[in-house]
């Protein structure tokens, strides 16, 4: 087992799982952080919960719980949070930020983006968030070929998209969070039984579903180059609590599980394995003074 103490403060702490410093999109000398920062506890829950980045370095969260702010901060999954008070996964906040400039943001697979970081910062400022790291060997999913030497199923397409460009151009477009049925074709979309995926390699589905699965899921499929497809399947309750007044839609009860539906739809198999992951165990955070 591997420990190592980390603040959130530390913008030039590593990358969970990537070993990425921040020097590597910032100023050595420079923390990333946001100029200005307002935090205030979500008055009244409408059922909707997003973080978006905004044209001008703005960084907009809405009924989000701080558990969430870590796992996108650090590029987590929630089962690699261990020790964090309840309140930490059930109390929702509204942020409002801004960073100098106006850092352009990262195509996926690229690296962290500085609004990540500067949320760390944040995170370390404002919640007092200090954890360590540990490295555990726990169940795990291996994400591979249905069959050895098999082909992609009727549902898995490879992508044309250029999401390089795409990434430029995201920064500049601001307006509203994307709406459930708006296209995909840089990034991935879950909603309750469905998975929308575009423009990415397979290692970043894998990360995604993760969460979806409760356990980590390593792309060992071999099939390189980035992917499209549309995912449906009889999903679980989600983990972990809904926001205030929102109920699961209810379920098909002639789909099929997302273990068959990745094996029919995409010709891929979720291998159950046994393997190392990386959890970060939360020593000290409080909640925020709001302002």
């Amino acid at each position: 087992m591997t420990r190592r103490v980390l603040s959130a403060v530390a913008a030039a702490g590593l990358v969970a799982g990537h070993g990425l410093s921040a020097q590597q999109h910032a100023d050595p000398g420079a923390p990333v952080s946001f100029e200005v920062a307002s935090i205030k506890p979500t008055a009244a829950s409408d059922g909707n919960s997003f973080v978006r980045r905004l044209p001008g370095g703005r960084f907009d969260s809405h009924n989000v719980a701080a558990r969430f702010l870590i796992t996108f901060a650090y590029q987590l999954q929630p089962f690699q949070i261990v020790g964090d008070p309840g309140w930490v996964g059930n109390d929702r906040f509204d942020i409002n930020a801004k960073m100098e400039g106006d850092p352009p943001p990262l195509a996926p697979g690229a690296g962290i983006d500085p609004m990540q970081l500067a949320l760390r910062t944040l995170l370390a400022d404002r919640f007092k968030l200090v954890m360590h790291k540990e490295t555990r060997e726990l169940d795990i999913y291996a994400l591979v070929m249905a069959r050895p030497g098999g082909k992609p199923g009727p549902a898995l397409k490879p992508s044309a998209t250029d999401c390089a460009a795409e990434a430029k151009n995201m920064g500049r477009r601001g307006g509203p969070p994307p709406g459930p049925e708006d296209p995909v074709t840089c990034g991935s979309r879950q909603n309750f039984g469905r998975i929308r995926f575009g423009g990415m390699p397979l290692s970043v589905f894998a990360t995604n579903i993760s969460g979806q699965l409760g356990r980590t899921v390593i792309d060992r499929t071999g099939l390189t180059g980035n992917w499209d497809f549309e995912l449906t399947f009889a999903p679980e309750r989600p983990l972990g609590a809904l926001p205030p007044g929102v109920e699961p839609p209810a379920v098909d009860p002639n789909a099929p599980t997302i273990f068959t539906a990745v094996q029919e739809q995409l010709g891929l198999k979720l291998d159950a394995t046994k393997g190392p992951v990386d959890v970060w165990v939360i020593d000290r955070i409080e909640q925020p003074t709001p302002d």
